[in-house]
């Protein structure tokens, strides 16, 4: 299997891997006005696709003469199970975060839910795997949560404003100022579930019978497409938001938005492959785990970025709203940060 084998390689691949974790839910905003529960069955293809052709190419080829085969029957059932029930978890979190897009926008459903995703995953290591200097995590994590509740306020008090202005211009006759936050809590759901697939994750590499990255890719993504079809059935009947669908629709829908559906897929298994082969360097190719781990995370950021200044999400918030998503991205910037170095002071 192809692995990169220079400092400079390794780092072009982590920051690769970023963008496209960065930039992949940029598709379904691009798809127009389409449910997610018909874009998540063409973003499951493009994952489960990707899988399939760099498991066969990068993943066959090589020096080592260690295949992407080889690495399946190398690895223990138990491994290969614990990578495809992380996928199937993984999955039911990522539905809800294209959900949340669709309710509440890129700025806002992004940050909540690995916002979320982030501090569970802290106190989850605290539990079962303690490292490093607590204090700077547990801070790095309080901070995250400020950043969270700074991007639901934010959320709350620009659509507050959208429904005074309808009252002032007389396009809605009752006075009552409510607003859905339907979007920020399926985004706090994808959290939960989006953090609470790593330790499988984890698990299924860490042995000596572990998944190398190409075939953990590819049981991750079988995973995905699996539980895809299970989990629509259920979304399909019981939507988030608006009626029932059919599977009818999903045929009825443009080609385009087919198109935006399977380059979702394909960027996000790119992002994850990318940063697990990264992940996978040795000796002076390595980077650290600390910066892995900065890098990587730091694609919430962009997404957040896209949101505001690429789809323009805040672009009509007064003065106050603008200020609050302004802070939030600084604070979950920071709060990244200290997760970063946080299990790395340990070691020092």
């Amino acid at each position: 299997m192809i692995l990169p084998t220079s400092y400079l390689a390794t780092l072009v691949v982590i920051i690769l891997g970023m963008l496209c974790w960065g930039l992949w839910a940029n598709t379904f905003k691009l798809a127009g006005n389409w449910r997610f529960e018909l874009y998540y069955l063409d973003f499951a293809f493009g994952a489960s696709l990707l899988a399939v052709v760099a498991a066969l190419t990068a993943g066959t080829l090589g020096f080592d003469g260690f295949s992407f085969t080889d690495d399946l029957l190398h690895a223990g059932k138990t491994q290969d199970l614990e990578g495809f029930i992380a996928g199937m978890i993984f999955n039911f979190g990522n539905m809800l975060l294209v959900a949340a897009v669709g309710l509440a926008g890129l700025s806002i459903a992004l940050p909540v839910a690995m916002g979320v995703a982030l501090v569970l995953d802290v106190i989850l290591a605290f539990i079962f795997r303690p490292q490093g200097n607590s204090a700077v995590l547990f801070a790095g994590a309080a901070i995250i949560l400020v950043a969270l509740v700074t991007a639901i306020y934010a959320f709350r008090y620009y659509r507050l404003s959208q429904v005074d202005e309808l009252v002032k211009t007389g396009k809605v006759k009752s006075t009552r100022r409510r607003v859905s936050l339907k979007g920020v809590f399926v985004a706090l759901v994808s959290g939960l579930f989006l953090g609470g697939f790593l330790p499988l994750l984890e698990k299924s590499q860490a042995t000596d019978a572990g998944l190398g990255p190409y075939g953990e890719t590819f049981v991750f993504a079988a995973g995905i497409m699996l539980s895809t079809i299970l989990y629509n059935l259920f979304f399909m009947n019981l939507p988030v938001s608006g009626q029932p669908l059919e599977i009818i629709d999903y045929f009825k829908s443009p080609l385009r938005q087919h198109l935006m559906g399977l380059l979702g897929g394909v960027l996000w298994c790119s992002g994850m492959l990318l940063l697990l082969v990264g992940g996978r360097a040795e000796g002076t190719a390595a980077l650290s785990p600390a910066a892995i781990f900065g890098i990587s995370q730091s694609s919430t950021v962009i997404a957040a970025l896209c949101g505001l200044l690429l789809w323009k999400e805040f672009a009509a918030a007064d003065l106050r709203v603008r200020a609050m998503t302004f802070v939030m991205i600084v604070l979950f910037t920071c709060g990244l940060a200290m997760l970063a170095i946080g299990p790395t002071w340990s070691r020092s």
